[in-house]
């Protein structure tokens, strides 16, 4: 083990057999790591077995199990409360961590939450990803609280662009001061709404552009399976930060009721399309007729869903075309 090692890299993971092997080998590879916590949140395949497939017999990885299915937040507390490497990394089961990584990431200390780039690599592509992956200077910049938040509200044509998605070293120090977890409760957007606190908090929240994580999209990665119940815990979220921060800056606070209101929109559409299918189309329009100020967002949503085809006939590719991978952070290559 690395003099350096320091690091809990956690992975949630649900029917994840076939690929957390390969999110296990990719943890352990890095010198900085201490320990892999993987937890099995209820899976019906062999995930758990698949994951001990990807050890390396250092001894550094703890897989646990839950009986029923908790859901992502649960299960990453649970790996957090059982782990006690100073710093804590997030990989989803059916992603990777590029070789190198962390090298980059703890170069220096002037943070409390460090993320890097991310390169979206189709699934079938994965063994070719570290040749096309482009080299970046690092460019460090810091997020505060309302260019977190402004980066959170997605853009018509653009699908997986949100800074949400970046998967930042969490110093424990940092979560055990401010008593910062996941809300058990949220299946959608908990990592965002862990961040939002941590910036009303005051985190240094550093992002350079050089690219250690590969977010693997497969062919149902973009199926909105989500339920309408998360889309509204999630707009709750930003107005439970709101009363709990009263005194943030305007224009951050500003920002916060923009996401609120994008996520709310969603909300209402999706909700109007519920009762329409469960209940038929009169349901749906007294809704509308009984919440007027839903109308705009409801509209507007079923207009992009209705053109959608026509605006991007070829779809909205999350990776790019040819050769050359595409990223979440823009940055010209060295």
């Amino acid at each position: 083990m690395a003099e350096t090692a320091g690091i809990c890299v956690i992975i949630a993971a649900k029917d994840a057999a076939d690929t957390i092997e390969m999110a296990v080998r990719s943890a352990l590879r890095e010198p900085e790591v201490s320990e892999v916590v993987v937890v099995d949140d209820g899976s019906s395949d062999s995930t758990a077995e698949a994951a001990g497939r990807g050890d390396d017999a250092s001894g550094r990885l703890n897989i646990a199990r839950f009986d029923k299915n908790k859901g992502p937040s649960a299960a990453r507390n649970h790996a957090i409360n059982i782990s006690s490497a100073p710093l804590i990394a997030i990989l989803d089961a059916d992603d990777f961590f590029f070789a190198g990584r962390f090298g980059r990431m703890l170069a220096e200390d002037d943070w409390d939450f460090v993320a890097d780039n991310i390169a979206f690599v189709d699934a079938e592509t994965v063994a070719q990803a570290p040749q096309k992956l482009d080299q970046f200077a690092d460019d460090p910049l810091f997020l505060d609280l309302e260019t977190f938040v402004e980066g959170n509200i997605s853009k018509a044509g653009v699908r997986r662009g949100e800074i949400g998605f970046l998967k930042p070293i969490m110093r424990r120090s940092f979560l055990d001061k401010h008593a910062l977890r996941y809300r058990e409760d949220m299946r959608l957007g908990e990592d965002y709404e862990l961040y939002i606190r941590a910036l009303a908090h005051g985190a240094r929240y550093k992002v350079i552009h050089s690219c250690g994580y590969g977010a693997v999209v497969r062919g149902n990665s973009l199926s909105g399976s989500h339920r309408t119940e998360d889309l509204k815990r999630l707009y709750e979220a930003d107005r439970n930060l709101l009363k709990a921060f009263p005194d943030l800056k305007p224009s951050a606070a500003n920002a916060v009721r923009r996401h609120e209101q994008h996520v709310r929109g969603k909300y209402e559409l999706r909700h109007f399309l519920d009762l329409k299918n469960q209940s038929g189309a009169a349901s749906a329009i007294a809704y509308v007729a009984a919440h007027p100020l839903a109308f705009p967002a409801i509209a507007s949503g079923i207009l992009s869903d209705k053109t959608e085809r026509w605006r991007n006939p070829a779809g909205v590719a999350v990776t790019a075309t040819g050769d050359r991978l595409r990223y979440l952070l823009d940055a010209p290559a060295k």
